[in-house]
């Protein structure tokens, strides 16, 4: 699993998944079609990778749900441990991402929230 982009973000959420503050994601169901990849199911463990494909912690999958992106709940955005302040909050601050990066979305767009728990991080 790779959180985020390579320039800096992807470090700043794997830190708060590693500090214990960042227990879920959301990602755009579309990219699970350009992928030609199955959602993920509960106890499914993934390698959560740097921004040179390093492990640094093996996931436990705890939770999928498929809604839209406006149906996201505040549970799953404090939940994702990025510090906002509200529902709305992390909204803007997703759609400017999702933007940024060449996707934008609506409250209609399909999103899958992903909850999970690490397992296992590298020997040092």
């Amino acid at each position: 699993m790779e959180l985020g982009t390579p320039d800096g973000l992807r470090a700043r959420l794997n830190a708060l998944v590693l500090a214990g503050r960042k227990t879920a994601t959301t990602g755009l169901l579309a990219e699970y079609a350009e992928e030609a990849e199955g959602l993920e199911y509960v106890g499914e463990r993934l390698a959560l990778l740097d921004d040179d494909g390093r492990p640094v912690a093996t996931l436990e999958i705890t939770g999928v749900r498929r809604t839209t992106f406006g149906g996201v709940t505040w549970e799953h955005a404090l939940a994702e441990g990025e510090g906002d302040a509200t529902l709305e909050e992390w909204r803007e601050g997703h759609r400017r991402f999702w933007e940024r990066v060449g996707t934008p979305v609506d409250d209609g767009t399909p999103v899958v929230c992903l909850a999970f728990r690490v397992v296992a991080t590298p020997a040092p």
